[in-house]
């Protein structure tokens, strides 16, 4: 064979780009000419490595969220109720990098980008299935115990169009003006503590659920609909706070999750619905005995996010309608009302 057999491939100027010493050299050229001098002049690759090492860290943080411990003040839970928010640190990161000029920090910018897209990226699609139309639409709200307008409250709930209503945070005062201001909507309904159901269809084996806190804050009834008989949980876990001496103060919130993954998980019925404010998004690890056996009908079947509070300026979706054995068909947010929360609402397939 002759010389040219051995021949390696070659840049524009004649140079090896596959060796070593001239690797550098031959890139620089190559984003010289892609980007021109602002961002490949003379220490591009060196410059920013703070910048780049912030990216990589926000990329290894959002990926392995799951192992950022929870020993001191509920960092990992924290950060997994507002996970999404994260990649506003991304276009960020990218600018100074431009400003810097730093090709480095630019390529390390796109590292937390790819994973935040791979997290985050399938909400933003509209996932509603436009072939079925679905059995049942069930609305969950906060109402808020500071409502000043319950029956305005109540009225936009009814004029949903919702089969099945579910309201967390009930008082004594309120619950008789919700069940005035419903009554011609909803046939059937049942109030346990401060929480209740309201249905078109009859409800029965209505009991409370014991989620360990000495009073009731969650309940669970079969609704007997048209297209089969489906149990709805209704549940109000524990609130939490962010305390600059405590951190994250979510334990009383994480003992309840964990008793309604486990009155959830020995429910006899197939076909179960689960509507309520749970104080944590599906992120949460905390909430992993529910989670772990339930779908998100936001995740599987909505657009967005979905984010519920605070409805001045959502932030977080710590408001939920899941299901198991149940298929989700659409998912939204409906319009604010008197409460501190969104009401949302989900189109399902009971039959």
């Amino acid at each position: 064979m002759t010389q040219q057999a051995f021949a390696t491939e070659t840049d524009d100027e004649g140079r090896d780009p596959g060796s070593p010493r001239r690797f550098r050299g031959w890139a620089h050229r190559r984003l010289r000419r892609l980007v021109g001098d602002g961002l490949a002049g003379p220490g591009v690759w060196r410059r920013g490595l703070v910048l780049a090492a912030c990216s990589v860290l926000l990329a290894l943080v959002m990926r392995l969220h799951a192992h950022v411990p929870n020993v001191v003040g509920n960092l990992g839970s924290l950060g997994e109720t507002f996970l999404p928010w994260f990649g506003l640190l991304i276009p960020l990161l990218l600018l100074g990098a431009l400003l810097r000029r730093s090709a480095t920090a630019v390529i390390a910018g796109l590292l937390p980008a790819f994973v935040w897209a791979g997290l985050f990226g399938g909400l933003l699609s509209d996932k509603t299935d436009p072939t079925a139309d679905g059995d049942l639409t069930v609305v969950t709200h906060n109402v808020n115990a500071g409502n000043v307008d319950p029956a305005g409250t109540a009225r936009a709930v009814a004029a949903s169009g919702a089969d099945v209503v579910a309201l967390e945070e009930l008082t004594e005062t309120a619950v008789p003006v919700y069940e005035k201001a419903l009554a011609s909507t909803y046939r059937y309904h049942s109030v346990q503590g401060t929480v209740g159901l309201w249905s078109r269809y009859p409800l029965r084996d209505v009991q409370p659920v014991d989620i360990g806190l000495g009073w009731t804050r969650a309940m669970r009834a079969t609704v007997e609909a048209p297209f089969g008989d489906m149990k709805a949980y209704v549940a109000h876990l524990p609130s939490v706070r962010v305390r600059l001496d405590a951190g994250f103060t979510a334990r009383e919130r994480d003992r309840s999750a964990d008793a309604l993954g486990e009155a959830i998980a020995k429910e006899p019925l197939r076909k179960v619905v689960l509507l309520g404010d749970l104080n944590g998004t599906m992120n949460d690890r905390a909430l992993r005995a529910v989670t772990s056996q339930m779908r998100s009908t936001q995740g599987a079947a909505g657009s967005g996010f979905g984010f519920s509070w605070p409805a001045s300026f959502p932030m977080a979706r710590i408001d939920q309608i899941m299901v198991r054995g149940v298929e989700p068909v659409s998912s939204w947010t409906l319009p604010a009302t008197g409460s501190d929360h969104l009401p949302l609402a989900a189109r399902v397939s009971v039959g």
